[in-house]
């Protein structure tokens, strides 16, 4: 076991592990660390706290000293200046006229390196956008090109539930997101209906993915047959999954058939170990495997 505290650098970004130390360091306080990109200021989201070994990066580095009135207003004034750099640099990207979409400028807290996040179509020959930088900023300069996910996550917005987007307010990192989440909460698999605002599969999906994939295992396949308690035999119309109610098509005694609703307790069925898929037409398929082919782990 290792004694870290977990500290935050951007807004709903990943965690990272620090040694304390012997300072006394509680959650909501500001540190001074140095990670692989410099010297930085981050959060403390995690109090000191004892974890496996197998769950820390080794070497793990040590907080150098919680931050400072001045490493504060350090901090400050490098937020005041990345929104100087970011407009300088749409300027430049302008004038070496580069098809990119500039996302964001970043700044080391000391000041030893700043960061530019776009977005583009392809490969980018940035290097006398860098050059370019580098004379202005007389500083190192870091182009780093980044998903569409990796975007949203950055600028932020309101998803079609109407509240502000999980990414930008709390995952901290992308879950892998599939087809087979839509299709198994019976979703429509219409790909402008079940895509977030970033174009990418919702990552909402996997959110109630185990729960229903739980409750359809209790429910019979539509097409099925299975006998009531009643007495009557029948196929299956059609399942509510949250309510665990299905309808059936029965046959009566006068050769009638009639559509009738049970609870899935008053059913027997034969257990089904997977769910069927059901059909998607062809087009269906090709847009649907794309957008699959498009999801990829995050950058950032």
């Amino acid at each position: 076991m290792v004694k870290v505290i977990g500290v935050r650098f951007r807004n709903a970004g990943k965690i990272y592990y620090f040694d304390p130390l012997d300072l006394d360091i509680e959650v909501g306080q500001n540190v001074i660390v140095e990670t692989a990109r410099g010297i930085e200021y981050g959060h403390v989201l995690i109090a000191p706290r004892e974890v496996d070994d197998s769950k820390v990066i080794q070497p793990l580095k040590a907080v150098i000293r919680l931050a400072t009135p001045e490493d504060d207003e350090i901090e400050h004034k490098n937020k005041e200046k990345e929104k100087d750099a970011f407009k300088i640099c749409l300027e430049k990207i302008a004038k070496h006229k580069l098809q990119m979409k500039l996302i964001d400028a970043e700044y080391t807290f000391d000041n030893n390196k700043v960061l530019f996040y776009f977005t583009a179509d392809g490969r980018i020959d940035f290097r006398e956008l860098v050059k370019d930088l580098a004379s202005v900023f007389k500083t190192r300069i870091e182009l780093r090109q980044i998903g569409v996910r990796d975007e949203t996550k950055i600028m932020g917005g309101i998803g079609i539930c109407g509240r502000s987007l999980c990414c930008h307010t709390f995952l901290s990192e992308f879950a892998p997101v599939s087809i087979k989440m839509a299709k198994e909460q019976n979703l429509s698999l219409n790909p402008t209906k079940i895509s977030g605002v970033c174009g990418r599969l919702m990552c909402c999906l996997k959110n109630e993915e185990e729960t229903y994939e739980w409750l359809n295992s209790k429910l019979p396949n539509i097409g099925d047959r299975v006998t009531t308690d009643d007495g009557f035999k029948g196929e299956v119309q059609s399942v509510s999954v949250l309510r665990q109610l299905v309808k059936v098509i029965v046959t009566l005694e006068n050769d009638e058939k009639e559509i009738r609703e049970y609870k899935v307790s008053q059913l027997k069925f034969r257990p089904k170990r997977r769910r069927d898929k059901g059909n998607v037409n062809d087009a269906e398929l090709k847009a649907l495997e794309a957008m699959d082919r498009k999801e990829g782990k995050s950058s950032l």
